[in-house]
């Protein structure tokens, strides 16, 4: 993907208009985006305490950063991190968890759908032209079967097959049987994990903060409009545009969203009259601020983590 969003540019064109960039903005971006970051991690303990836990907001928010962080190795391996760190450090079960990950990730794709339906109502023309050109449209020409409904229930099903046969069948041996058990064990706690929702008493906040920080996300994106000069004229809509394009980038199965962001922003963007090198420009900078931010966090996070631990064995 950065191959493909790369490939025509003049390099050293890109690196000139990227240092000309205004550090006010970028700044105020980045401000944002800590701001983001400490809601989430609020967020996650309101949804964690229905578990009958409490753990600190420190500690959430370090195991929040090193997952963001992790992500940036292997896609997606940051959820499964965040919650071994935690677990490890608040006496949380695992499972449970997952199953609050999931739920995060779940209310966020609706946001996310929300964003989008909110985009189709502004510039419903644009964005059905763009979805058809650069995300469907080659999705359906190179990986049409992903795309087929009768895939995914075929999916499903084989998969709910499994589950009952490894159940059903797999108390043969003893290595089975410990097997099984694991398996009820993470299917419990991933439920669990989902039934906080229903047992949340901070239902209030919950919704607050998740409507912030995709606030916060919009924020971000339109702001670094004004570190360029070739995108300072752009106004809140195509902010909104942008966010959503620019989600639907860091959702694809990369890590951090690696060139895939590049690429759907930077071809985003050239529908309201910015160039492919302008928008190549914009993609770059806000991902590579935003990469490197993870990056200073993550590490800062381990560090913290070493002290405690360090600490604790001392204490112990």
């Amino acid at each position: 993907m950065l191959w493909l969003t790369f490939k025509d540019q003049d390099l050293s064109e890109i690196f000139v208009k990227l240092t000309a960039a205004d550090p006010f903005w970028l700044g105020v971006s980045l401000v944002l985006s800590l701001a983001a970051y400490v809601s989430r991690a609020v967020r996650w303990v309101i949804l964690i305490q229905p578990l009958g836990y409490k753990p600190r907001f420190s500690s959430t928010l370090y195991a929040l950063l090193v997952g963001y962080f992790a992500n940036l190795a292997i896609p997606r391996i940051g959820e499964i991190t965040r919650c071994g760190v935690l677990a490890n450090s608040e006496k949380v079960p695992f499972h449970s968890l997952i199953g609050t990950v999931i739920v995060e990730r779940v209310i966020d794709l609706i946001m996310l759908m929300i964003s989008m339906m909110l985009v189709a109502f502004l510039e419903y023309d644009m964005l059905s032209r763009f979805l058809e050109e650069k995300v469907l449209g080659p999705m359906a020409g190179k990986f049409s079967i992903l795309t087929s409904p009768v895939f995914w229930i075929a999916l499903l099903i084989a998969g709910i097959v499994f589950v009952w046969m490894i159940i059903k069948f797999g108390k043969h041996s003893e290595h089975e049987s410990k097997m099984i058990t694991r398996i009820r064990g993470l299917v419990s706690g991933v439920a669990s994990g989902f039934k906080t929702v229903l047992r949340m008493k901070n239902t209030g906040w919950f919704v607050f903060h998740t409507i912030l920080i995709w606030v916060i996300y919009f924020l971000m994106t339109w702001v670094c409009f004004f570190c360029l000069d070739a995108t300072s004229h752009l106004d809140m809509k195509a902010g909104m545009f942008v966010l959503v394009v620019g989600g639907l980038g860091m959702s694809a199965p990369v890590q951090g969203g690696i060139g895939a962001y590049h690429y759907i922003v930077s071809q985003g963007l050239q529908l309201f009259g910015v160039s492919d090198t302008d928008g190549i420009v914009y993609a770059t900078l806000v991902h590579t601020t935003q990469t490197l931010l993870v990056v200073v966090l993550g590490l800062f996070a381990l560090f913290m983590i070493f002290l405690a631990r360090k600490k604790s064995e001392a204490h112990g």
